[in-house]
């Protein structure tokens, strides 16, 4: 497959000089990276309110599904971005998402039950799928080959400020006004991106792949996106329900979901064939375990050592700025040899925080385990993420950017949805979902329930660290 170094050839001169904030760049780099600042301000702000919000609207036992929500209708929108930016431009995807991202986020603001509080989340996860890809093809089309880890690494320096100020911010809200106001105010924060981004991307990268008349959309990826999409929700609704029941809806969504995967991810994914399937599976094995892991743990300090959301969303803010680190280190052009060594590292790292997490469920052990342990693991996946989006475009050719980064983020969305679903399951079923407040700490069942989430999670991390290994990157 030919590489994306093809498309520099048409870059001027001019702007193959400098960096990402060279005068060529300076507008839609800092436009493209305030939108990401944004939806890292809301994940994790959302992530601090959510406990308080389930609890409220009576929804603790729905809790896996406030996140698989948002993942299982953003592989839809995933592959319809792939779609849409390939035939005419990221930039009506790019619109259309951050307007149902805002949407989604405004109708759970204003939820009256934990149901349309997903409904909401659904929404959100629609309008995400849309902008990530999107993002993702105007950095492959508007960025030579060389600035791409740079910027790849300004996405994650975008995490930094969001993950100190976000928890701070929505735990004062949550705590002295209502968490509802966490949700309703984030959509006022996406009118300055607009504002920045849009002009530069319509001007370097609208129009399709340079073909006299854009292909048409394939209305079978189409018609596979909807299955992965429903698939992946019934088999989070059977996993939820724990009834002999649920085997129908589970068997349903296994048939809609294998077909479709297999049709939309590259040949070879689940067997990690070396180069774009390895690097493709590796996306989803690390987002799946970390995020499926980090969901979990405001709701286990909130419940199991009695913090407040602020806190217990604090404890993850050292994350965003080793991210950052992570990603400043993978673009460095000294380690590009040694760039699948990175990733294995990553890996390591990543398995280790997931299973030192639960460590704070023995009240022996101070709860700044956490925050150390995810710093680390944040680092981690600093070098892996950054990394599989570096490898992916440098692997895609200009007419395939879109559809490839589709799968990427399919793999990264269903991954996430599986393994929440998994362990949602396994937090329901050891009585996770009657969980209310720190005095529920006394029964030995609840913190069996967040052990089961953890520790799978980290064996998942492990088998990451084998995929590395099959990603054959090519060396100078």
């Amino acid at each position: 497959m030919a590489a994306l170094e093809t498309s520099d050839v048409a870059t001027a001169p001019s702007e193959v000089e400098g960096g990402v904030l060279s005068r060529p760049y300076r507008a839609l780099s800092i436009g493209i990276v305030s939108v990401v600042l944004v939806i890292a301000f809301e994940a994790t702000a959302v992530g601090t309110a959510m406990p308080v919000a389930a609890r409220e609207l009576d929804g603790v036992s729905l809790y896996a599904f406030a996140f698989s929500g948002y993942f299982t209708t953003s592989l839809f929108g995933m592959v319809l971005a792939g779609q849409w930016s390939d035939r005419g431009g990221p930039l009506a995807s790019l619109t259309a998402g951050i307007g149902a991202f805002a949407a989604g986020l405004l109708l759970s603001g204003s939820a009256a039950s934990m149901w349309v509080f997903i409904l909401g989340r659904a929404v959100q996860g629609l309008g995400g799928g849309l902008v990530i890809v999107a993002l993702y093809v105007v950095v492959g089309r508007a960025y030579p080959e060389r600035l791409r880890p740079s910027i790849m690494a300004a996405f994650a320096a975008g995490w930094v400020v969001p993950s100190v100020v976000g928890p701070l911010a929505a735990g004062a809200v949550t705590e002295h006004l209502c968490w509802r106001w966490v949700f309703v105010g984030i959509p006022v924060l996406v009118v300055f991106p607009l504002a920045l981004a849009l002009p530069q991307i319509r001007r370097r990268t609208s129009g399709g792949t340079g073909e006299a008349v854009p292909a048409p959309l394939d209305r079978r990826r189409i018609r596979l996106a909807l299955g992965i999409s429903l698939g992946a929700g019934l088999l989070q609704y059977a996993a939820q329900d724990l009834e002999w029941l649920s085997l129908v809806p589970a068997a349903a969504g296994a048939a809609l979901l294998v077909p479709a995967v297999l049709g939309l991810l590259p040949r070879g994914t689940y067997r990690a064939a070396r180069g774009l399937p390895a690097v493709v599976l590796l996306r989803g094995v690390a987002a799946g375990s970390f995020i499926a892991a980090e969901s979990f743990v405001p709701l286990m300090l909130v419940t199991q050592r009695g913090l407040s959301p602020t806190l217990a969303g604090f404890s993850l803010a050292a994350g965003g700025g080793t991210w950052a680190l992570g990603s400043y280190v993978q673009a460095r052009p000294r380690v590009e040899p040694y760039r699948d060594r990175l990733m294995f590292l990553g890996m390591v790292l990543v398995a280790a925080a997931i299973a030192a997490a639960p460590s704070v469920l023995i009240h022996a052990v101070p709860v700044w385990i956490v925050a150390v342990a995810w710093g680390l693991g944040c680092f981690g996946m600093g070098l892996v993420i950054a990394s599989t989006s570096v490898l992916l475009l440098h692997l895609s050719a200009p007419e395939e950017a879109g559809a490839n980064s589709a799968a990427l983020q399919i793999s990264d969305g269903l991954s996430n949805v599986l393994l929440l679903a998994v362990g949602g399951a396994a937090f329901a079923a050891l009585g996770g979902g009657t969980v209310t407040d720190a005095a529920a700490s006394t029964s030995g069942s609840h913190p069996a329930a967040f052990a089961a989430v953890f520790l799978p999670m980290a064996g998942v991390a492990l088998v990451g660290a084998w995929v590395t290994t099959r990603l054959r990157v090519r060396r100078p």
